[in-house]
C-alpha cells in the first residue's frame, strides 16, 4: 500500500535549467496534469517533478468533445488555482486553441501565464509555430514544444490517431523536434508516437523528452490526472493511460505509485505503447 510522506524532507524547486541536467543525468521525469489547488497540492506532496496545466480541462473539466474551445482566460485561471498547491514542481500552461497564431497574439497570452504562476509556456506544433517559439524564448518565456498527435490539430487528422508510423512521417517527426529545439525550446512533449521513433526523437535531441503514449524511451512521461486516477471523463480511453488508483489506494498513493513506475522504467510498458 502507498501512502503520502507528510514529513518527507522539501525538495528543492524545479527550474528551467534542471530539465537539461536530468536529461543529462539520465533521470526520468514524472509529469502530471493539474487544474486546481487541492490536486496541486496532493501531487506536489506525493513527488511530482512537472505539473501541466492542459487545454485538456475542456474535455475532462468542463465536459467538452474537445480541446477546442478552451480559452485564454481558462488556462489563466486554472493556472492561478495551481500555482497556490505547489512548492516544488515545474509549472506548466497550455497555449490553448489560435492563442499562438502570431507572436504578438503568443506573447500576450503566455505573459498572462507566467503572470499567473507558470514557469513554461506549451505550444503545439512546429513550422509557422517555429517563429513563435523563437519570437517567446528571445523575450525571456520558456517553451515546452509538444509534437505527435497534436489535439488542436484533430479537425485536420479527423480524429485522435497515432502519428509517424510510416518512413516520411517518422523523418517529419524528427526533423520538426530538432527544428523546435534549434527554435529554443526546453521541453518536448511527444504524444502518440510509435516507441521506436520517440526513442529516435530522443536521442536526437539534447531537450528532454516528455512521452504521452510515446513508450519507454522517453526522458519521461505524462498523463492527464483523471486518466491516471481512472476516472471516467466521458471520453474513450486511449491505450496509453494506466489506472493507478487502483495500485495506490489513495489520490497520494497513486501519485506516488505512477512517480514511482515513471522514474524506475516500469511506465510505460509494451501493454501501454504503440510499435
Amino acid at each position: 500500500m502507498y501512502t503520502s510522506a507528510p514529513d518527507a524532507p522539501r525538495r528543492s524547486p524545479w527550474t528551467v535549467p534542471r530539465l537539461r541536467e536530468a536529461k543529462r543525468e539520465g533521470r526520468k521525469l514524472a509529469m502530471l496534469t493539474c487544474y486546481d489547488a487541492g490536486f496541486a497540492r496532493a501531487i506536489d506532496d506525493a513527488g511530482i517533478d512537472l505539473v501541466l496545466v492542459g487545454d485538456s480541462l475542456g474535455m475532462v473539466v468542463q465536459g467538452r468533445s474537445s480541446t477546442l474551445p478552451v480559452t485564454v482566460d481558462d488556462i489563466a485561471y486554472h493556472t492561478r488555482c495551481v500555482r497556490r498547491g505547489l512548492s516544488s514542481a515545474l509549472l506548466v500552461a497550455d497555449m490553448p486553441f489560435q492563442s499562438d497564431a502570431s507572436p504578438a497574439l503568443a506573447l500576450q497570452a503566455a505573459t498572462r501565464f507566467l503572470q499567473a504562476g507558470a514557469a513554461m509556456v506549451k505550444i503545439e506544433g512546429a513550422g509557422p509555430k517555429l517563429e513563435v517559439i523563437r519570437y517567446l524564448v528571445e523575450r525571456e518565456i520558456p517553451v515546452c514544444a509538444h509534437l505527435g498527435l497534436t489535439p488542436q490539430s484533430v479537425l485536420r487528422l479527423g480524429g485522435y490517431k497515432v502519428q509517424g508510423r510510416d518512413e516520411a512521417a517518422a523523418a517529419r517527426l524528427r526533423e520538426d523536434a530538432r527544428a523546435v529545439a534549434e527554435a529554443g525550446a526546453e521541453l518536448l512533449v511527444l504524444e502518440c508516437v510509435p516507441s521506436p521513433v520517440a526513442a529516435a526523437v530522443t536521442a536526437d535531441v539534447d531537450i528532454a523528452t516528455i512521452g504521452i503514449g510515446a513508450g519507454p524511451g522517453c526522458d519521461g512521461q505524462v498523463l492527464v490526472l483523471h486518466d491516471m486516477l481512472g476516472l471516467d471523463s466521458g471520453h474513450r480511453r486511449p491505450k496509453f493511460v494506466k489506472d493507478f488508483l487502483a495500485e495506490g489506494g489513495s489520490v497520494p498513493g497513486a501519485v506516488l505509485a505512477y512517480v514511482d513506475a515513471v522514474r524506475e522504467g516500469r511506465f510505460p510498458d509494451a501493454a501501454h505503447s504503440y510499435d
